[in-house]
């Protein structure tokens, strides 16, 4: 399996944009502009899904983690990678290489100090094993650098933070992490924590050499869904089967945060004692990416809309069979696929490229419905915070 030709798009700012490159940018730009829905099915979003009530998780280490990394930036750095915490640029992340519509502060360019605080706050805020494996993807793009030999273009800093709102006392903040494969949005109103979008993925999911030799990733997340579907009847695999082939790409990746997608496959409700116990261990493996306390409650959420999630599988089970599958319920949507090369020239899908993104649906992702509701009971006299004027525009049924 040999690699591919690098495309003419940069990593970095361009020198120049051209009117290819503008043309991409501008694609981009209108879909993050289009007032936020969020994603949903036919029937429209599904309203009173995330009430802002207490959670009783402790945030004090992640805002005490914020205020450290923002104390650390120069008045330049806060102006460059700050932003108000319902900025449109949120929803500017993008899985790919190439640079487009990236924000904030490179992580390549801050020193170590700075560059420590910023993943500081991502570790406060995800368990140990989140937080290494967002850490091993950044790792991976440096092996797909070293084997390329463009480790100016592909390497482990080469990820924008962005910082939203304000972490002192009670008030809503977030960042945004944001680079090749490592998309995470974090934003916290109160005490609640919303985790989503999350993409994450890896072209290769295992260094084979380089700095990191030994680096893998998704290895529960492949095992465990395919152990889900080796374990259902015949009749069950009928109806969690969903398509014959596997589609170009995840439905709800990239600028897709209006997408509507139907409940398929099969529902939770038909699943044994046994394999229900394996469906809470996969979706456990994308909620535990949050630290334990707000993995407990995301748990906690998703279970409680049991009867109304659905599995759903497209591929090959075989033991070397790549396929895609899908968790979807009201409060939360996961997908998972394997790929074909982007940087390596196959044009089928091999086990060698990942994808993986998890949704908070029904107008949840970024935390808006929750930011809604803040600014509703904290700030009804404020005509921006109150009004339809907020740049992440309203949840809509």
């Amino acid at each position: 399996m040999g690699l591919r030709k690098r495309g003419a798009a940069p990593t970095r700012m361009p020198s120049e944009w051209t009117p290819e490159l503008l043309a991409k940018v501008e694609w981009r730009r209108r879909a993050a502009d289009e007032p936020f829905r969020g994603v949903a099915a036919s029937g429209g979003v599904r309203p009173g899904l995330f009430p802002l009530t207490g959670t009783g998780v402790d945030t004090t280490g992640i805002r005490r983690a914020a205020e450290d990394y923002l104390a650390a930036l120069s008045t330049k750095e806060l102006a460059e990678g700050c932003f108000p915490v319902d900025d449109v640029s949120w929803r500017h992340w993008a899985n790919g290489a190439r640079y487009f519509l990236r924000h904030g502060l490179c992580l390549e360019d801050l020193d170590d100090t700075k560059r420590q605080r910023a993943l500081d706050v991502v570790r406060a805020s995800l368990s140990e094993a989140g937080y290494r494996q967002v850490v091993d993807l950044m790792h991976l793009n440096l092996t797909i650098g070293e084997l390329r030999g463009e480790t100016e273009l592909l390497n482990e800093w080469l990820y924008w933070f962005s910082f939203y709102g304000d972490p002192d006392g009670d008030r809503p903040f977030g960042w945004q992490l944001d680079g090749h494969h490592v998309n995470v949005n974090c934003v916290l109103v109160g005490d609640h924590m919303v985790l989503t979008p999350t993409f994450l993925g890896a072209e290769p999911v295992v260094a084979e050499s380089g700095k990191y030799t030994g680096t893998a990733a998704f290895r529960h997340e492949e095992a465990v869904g395919q152990k889900l579907f080796a374990h259902l009847t015949s009749r069950q695999r009928a109806r969690a089967v969903i398509a014959d082939e596997l589609p170009p790409d995840l439905f709800v990746g990239a600028f897709r945060d209006n997408y509507e997608l139907n409940y398929e496959g099969l529902p939770f409700t038909a699943l044994t004692a046994e394999q229900r116990i394996t469906a809470r261990q996969l979706i456990a493996l994308y909620a535990g990416r949050a630290n334990p306390g707000h993995a407990r409650v995301r748990m906690d959420e998703v279970f409680a809309h049991e009867v109304d999630t659905y599995f759903a599988w497209i591929g090959d089970p075989s033991p070397d069979g790549v396929f895609y599958y899908r968790v979807h319920s009201p409060v939360l949507l996961i997908e998972f696929e394997h790929q074909a090369g982007v940087m390596f020239d196959n044009d089928e899908p091999t086990r060698r490229h990942i994808h993986t993104v998890v949704r908070t649906p029904n107008g949840n992702d970024y935390g808006v419905d929750l930011l809604r509701q803040h600014h509703e009971r904290f700030h009804s006299g404020n005509s921006r915070n109150s009004s339809n004027s907020s740049n992440f525009g309203r949840s809509q049924s």
